[in-house]
């Protein structure tokens, strides 16, 4: 019998018909921006390109950037991270020009939480993609 995953047990994102192309793209391991009729990307996904009531289009990120800010979460946001380690949650500011919130964790199977003090504002990170379910895969980002 092959060895299954275990089951996600943390809180999943809500799933929203204008961001159905960006977790497209997670699930196909790609970080997707929306970007408006100029070509220039924003962040977060949404109905309408911001300023205008104009169709959104999209661009793949090269999933590289800086870290903006940080903050360690030594109590997580539910019971679901009763016992886990400290969580880093982050702004990195993307090399295309847009910050997103996300999570710094290793690149290692589960893509666990790292030390905080492996942590550094400036510091270069890249995109990583966890497969929480077969539906869902999270992009968090990872020290270059």
């Amino acid at each position: 019998m092959a060895d299954e995953k275990p089951a996600y047990t943390k809180p999943l994102p809500d799933m929203r018909p204008e961001g159905e192309t960006f977790w497209e793209g997670t699930r196909q391991h790609k970080l997707l921006l929306p970007t408006g009729k100029d070509g220039k990307p924003f962040w977060y996904p949404r109905a309408l390109a911001p300023g205008t009531l104009e169709e959104v289009g999209w661009t793949e990120s090269k999933g590289e950037g800086t870290l903006y800010t940080y903050s360690v979460h030594y109590i997580g946001p539910s019971k679901a991270y009763k016992g886990d380690p400290p969580h880093t949650v982050a702004l990195v500011d993307l090399d295309e020009g847009v910050r997103v919130m996300t999570n710094i964790v290793k690149d290692e199977e589960g893509f666990p939480s790292i030390d905080p003090e492996d942590v550094k504002i400036g510091m270069r990170v890249r995109v990583v993609f966890h497969d929480a379910t077969d539906q869902i895969t999270l992009p968090k980002f990872t020290p270059v």
